[in-house]
């Protein structure tokens, strides 16, 4: 993982309705690093992430990408949300939802059909091409709607909580796929999700927020490294002492206590 900052946080507030959703709040993403926000329903993670997005303008502070401060979309961040079904074009072909990144992009036509194959060969669907959307399955259709972000050649892919609609085992064999792609192409995420075990298994660091942010107790709650080797397995890595402690660690700011 570098060093060098790709996002920053620097005293990011947002206000929605008169209310105090996320109080100022820094940390830092570099680049190359996988950071999962986890933290009970309403604590304003998925706002932080649209924010970093530039969907959601900040109330106070800023964010910076690449030294620059966010303040629209860019093609330079690809977003993958949790309803797929949405996401995806229903009457465009795989290959035709993973070209859609390429015309918003204006690639010269004579290079698409390459990299639109070279993707989907990436997240193993270069032999559903031709099918639609309804004709896959909820982790087939996640996968295509990676493709296509990944079709961008972001600098950052931010995920807003994107296998919390699937079964168990094809939301584990998702995580194994997502944690091969950012080690075999370097990049950078920013991943929200309820889940704590899917943050410390996917995650270089977890940031944790709170509810209700007081001057006392603000949205941050903690920062903290999961210093656990790549690549990681599904039983081994859930059986690590140090998995088992920081699940405890982190447990409580889930609201659970």
């Amino acid at each position: 993982m570098s060093s060098e900052s790709l996002l920053s946080f620097e005293g990011l507030g947002i206000h929605l309705g008169g209310r105090e959703i996320l109080s100022p709040t820094s940390f830092e993403v570099a680049r190359g690093e996988f950071v999962c926000i986890i933290g009970p329903s309403g604590c304003g993670k998925t706002t932080l992430l649209r924010a970093a997005a530039g969907f959601v303008q900040a109330s106070v502070g800023q964010i910076r990408r690449n030294g620059q401060i966010v303040q629209r979309p860019s093609r330079e961040v690809a977003f993958v949300f949790q309803d797929y079904t949405r996401a995806l074009l229903p009457w465009r072909t795989v290959e035709g939802n993973v070209m859609l990144a390429l015309e918003a992009a204006d690639v010269p036509v004579a290079e698409r059909a390459g990299r639109v194959q070279k993707v989907l060969e990436t997240v193993n669907l270069q032999a559903h091409m031709h099918k639609f959307p309804a004709q896959l399955s909820g982790g087939m259709q996640q996968r295509l709607q990676i493709a296509r972000c990944l079709a961008q050649s972001p600098d950052v892919l931010m995920m807003d909580e994107p296998f919390g609609a699937l079964d168990a085992m094809t939301r584990e064999a998702l995580q194994d796929e997502l944690s091969r792609l950012v080690r075999e192409q370097g990049l950078t995420v920013l991943f929200v999700t309820h889940d704590l075990e899917e943050a410390i298994y996917l995650g270089d660091r977890v940031v944790a927020l709170r509810t209700n942010p007081t001057p006392e107790q603000p949205s941050l709650a903690a920062v903290i490294d999961v210093p656990i080797a790549h690549p990681r397995d599904q039983l081994s890595v859930k059986e690590h002492p140090e998995f088992l402690r920081l699940r405890r660690e982190l447990y409580h700011y889930l609201g659970h206590a």
